[in-house]
C-alpha cells in the first residue's frame, strides 16, 4: 500500500469518526417539550423507602422497567391537586397504551393520609393509580432530590400544605428524567393539558 492510500485512508477513518460523534452527541440533545423540559442529564434517584396505599414498602426497585409520573400533594388539597389527579385519570389510557407507565401520587401529609385514606382517594380517580407517603425524614430527602417542596401551613386540624404542582418523570431506568410544570395563558390558574402532556411523553419516549 501506498503512502498516499495510507493517508487517504487515516482521513476517512478519522472523518467517520468525527461524523460518529457529531451523531452521537446530536442524538443526546434533549428535545423541546410543550409543558417542560428533559433534564440535559439523567439523574439515577437515592436510595428511599415509603409505603403504598396498601401499607407496603415501596422503594427504588417500584420505578425499574417503566414510566413513572409523580405528583406531590395531599388528599384534603382542595384545588391543585383534585384538578391534576382528575387530568391525569382522563390522560392515563393513552399514557399507559403500552402498559409501561405508572401514576404516583405522594403524598406529603403523613399525619393525616393513612394507608386506607390514600387507598380510596387514589381509587377515586384511577383503580391502577399507586399513592404513596412516609415520615417527613423520608419524604423531604426524596420531594428535595425530585426537586420538589412542600411546606405546613396554619394550625390546628385544618392546616394546608404548601406544595410544588410539577409532575416529575421518571425513567424505566428509575433516573429522573423530566419534568411537566403548569403553565397560565393569563387569565386561567396554571395548568398542565393533556393533550401537550400526551403528546410530550411520546416524544419523551421516542427519544430514550
Amino acid at each position: 500500500m501506498t503512502k498516499k492510500w495510507i493517508i487517504s485512508l487515516i482521513l476517512v477513518i478519522g472523518l467517520g469518526g468525527l461524523l460518529l460523534i457529531k451523531f452521537a452527541s446530536v442524538k443526546h440533545i434533549p428535545p423541546p417539550l410543550d409543558t417542560g423540559f428533559v433534564f440535559p442529564t439523567a439523574k439515577p434517584l437515592s436510595p428511599f423507602s415509603l409505603t403504598d396505599q396498601f401499607g407496603q414498602p415501596f422503594n427504588n426497585s417500584h420505578l425499574a422497567g417503566k414510566w413513572s409520573l409523580i405528583f406531590l400533594g395531599y388528599t384534603s388539597c382542595p384545588d391543585v391537586c383534585p384538578t391534576t389527579m382528575a387530568k391525569l385519570s382522563a390522560a392515563f389510557p393513552t399514557l399507559n397504551d403500552e402498559s409501561n407507565l405508572q401514576v404516583i401520587f405522594l403524598s406529603v401529609d403523613p399525619a393525616r393520609d393513612t394507608p386506607e385514606r390514600l387507598k380510596q382517594y387514589s381509587a377515586f380517580y384511577h383503580p391502577e393509580f399507586i399513592a404513596l407517603t412516609g415520615e417527613h425524614k423520608a419524604l423531604l430527602p426524596f420531594t428535595r432530590e425530585l426537586g420538589m417542596v412542600y411546606a405546613m401551613v396554619g394550625e390546628g386540624a385544618d392546616y394546608q400544605v404548601d406544595h410544588s404542582a410539577s409532575i416529575v418523570v421518571i425513567s424505566p431506568k428509575g433516573e429522573k428524567y423530566a419534568v411537566f410544570k403548569p403553565k397560565s395563558d393569563g387569565k386561567n390558574v396554571p395548568q398542565i393539558l393533556n393533550q401537550a402532556l400526551i403528546a410530550d411523553m411520546q416524544i419523551i419516549r421516542n427519544q430514550f
